[in-house]
């Protein structure tokens, strides 16, 4: 059986002289969290768009429920959710009439699902109140109510989080997750938060002018980026010398400010501090660390520059 969602095979799109997406391979897996990561112009939301039929590919192909040739493609975008460059709403209208006129567009029978998708993104309590004057918090569920209509199977979402306060985004993440854990929708995400999506995916795709140049799973990323121990004393050098002698690892960074990261010997922090503390060495503080997702993201594209 296959159980992939999507894949790309050596998808490609040139836009006049300029490659847009070059020769990209995709796999998501269905109940995927898919964190799809990149700069602007990087060539995120080109592959959306080809994806969701709205631009045709130069050279290469897309596969969707294991669907290739261009009328299974056709059949299998309807068991698709999307929310591209913003959600498509009608500001004069309530969120219910809103929905209504979206399941006449996409010949959803019946209004059941109207009252159903409104309860699901906590929108079922806004009465007459037109859209136009929902917080943009509403604004992006009411648009993720819509991509719901026709109960799809896999979502793809361009930057849904994007100028959402605090709360919106926590309400956001945790509606996502509710839809993924309990309702076994697969997601594509992109988005420019990044410590987000650290919270929020499973897996990840990084792609950098164009190219896809890694996917991992969360636990790999965890893997990669790496740990350390955060330690601040009173006298550094003797602190670094006593690390050596007393465990003989050289795998520590005296920082700049003084601080140290110690790389060997995150799983026992306690007989490091036991260590430093028998020598009577003052800690200040002391934490496990790492990298989060934008560091290794930074890193991993060679520090280049946001544009």
């Amino acid at each position: 059986m296959n159980d992939y969602v999507l894949k790309t095979n050596s998808l490609s799109k040139k836009y006049h002289k300029k490659m847009a997406l070059n020769h990209v391979n995709v796999s998501i897996r269905k109940g995927y969290i898919y964190g799809f990561i990149g700069q602007n112009g990087a060539g995120k939301s080109t592959l959306i768009r080809l994806v969701c039929g709205l631009a045709y590919p130069t050279t290469g192909s897309i596969e969707l429920f294991g669907k290739t040739n261009e009328q299974e493609l056709i059949e299998a975008r309807k068991r698709i959710g999307t929310i591209i460059e913003g959600p498509a709403l009608y500001p004069n209208m309530t969120a219910a009439e809103n929905l209504e006129a979206h399941r006449l567009l996409k010949g959803i029978p019946g209004k059941e699902c109207i009252n159903k998708t409104l309860t699901l993104v906590g929108l079922q309590n806004t009465g007459k109140k037109k859209a136009k004057n929902f917080s943009l918090g509403m604004k992006q569920r009411l648009g993720l109510a819509i991509a719901l209509l026709g109960d799809p199977e896999f979502l793809i979402l361009d930057e849904p989080i994007n100028g959402l306060d605090p709360m919106g985004v926590v309400e956001m993440r945790e509606l996502l997750k509710k839809l993924n854990q309990e309702y076994g929708i697969t997601i594509l995400i992109s988005s420019h938060i990044l410590s987000e999506l650290h919270l929020l995916a499973s897996h990840y795709g990084i792609i950098h002018n164009g190219e896809l140049i890694e996917q991992l799973s969360a636990e790999e990323l965890n893997e990669k980026c790496q740990q350390y121990l955060h330690i601040k004393v009173d006298n550094p050098d003797k602190a670094a010398t006593v690390i050596e002698r007393h465990f003989g690892t050289k795998n520590f960074e005296v920082m700049p400010d003084g601080t140290i990261k110690l790389f060997a010997f995150v799983d026992t922090p306690g007989e490091v501090s036991k260590a430093l503390t028998n020598e009577d060495l003052v800690i200040e503080q002391f934490m496990p660390m790492g990298e989060d997702l934008e560091t290794y993201f930074t890193h991993r594209i060679g520090g280049v520059q946001h544009g």
